[in-house]
């Protein structure tokens, strides 16, 4: 299954009408937009994190977050954003971070 984020549509309306929760060196900002039944992700790790050994490494890292916690997902978009301290966590304190705040983000949204 593809979860991935292509289209620049789904971009614009995250940076316009998403919502943000920040946890430590996380921040997820969602929007509720395509496919009512599946949630789709894009990863943004910029290159203040590291080199890119080390951004690929955090970013893979992210993806096994996010597949572990697909099956809570609510359905919409996801942007997650790490910074340069996400990069020396633990896997379970990044999973931790990583899912309270996608579920915070998702739950904010207005009605």
């Amino acid at each position: 299954m593809d979860w991935r984020i292509r289209d620049r549509a789904t971009f614009e309306e995250l940076r316009r009408h998403g919502h943000r929760s920040r946890r430590g060196p996380v921040t997820v900002t969602f929007v509720e937009v395509g496919d009512p039944g599946v949630p789709r992700v894009a990863y943004a790790v910029g290159k203040r994190v590291g080199g890119a050994v080390v951004r690929n490494r955090l970013r893979r890292r992210l993806r096994a977050v996010v597949a572990d916690a697909a099956g809570s997902l609510a359905p919409g978009a996801y942007l997650v954003a790490a910074g340069r301290e996400a990069a020396g966590l633990p896997y379970e304190d990044l999973k931790d971070q990583v899912t309270a705040a996608m579920t915070s983000a998702s739950r904010d949204r207005r009605p």
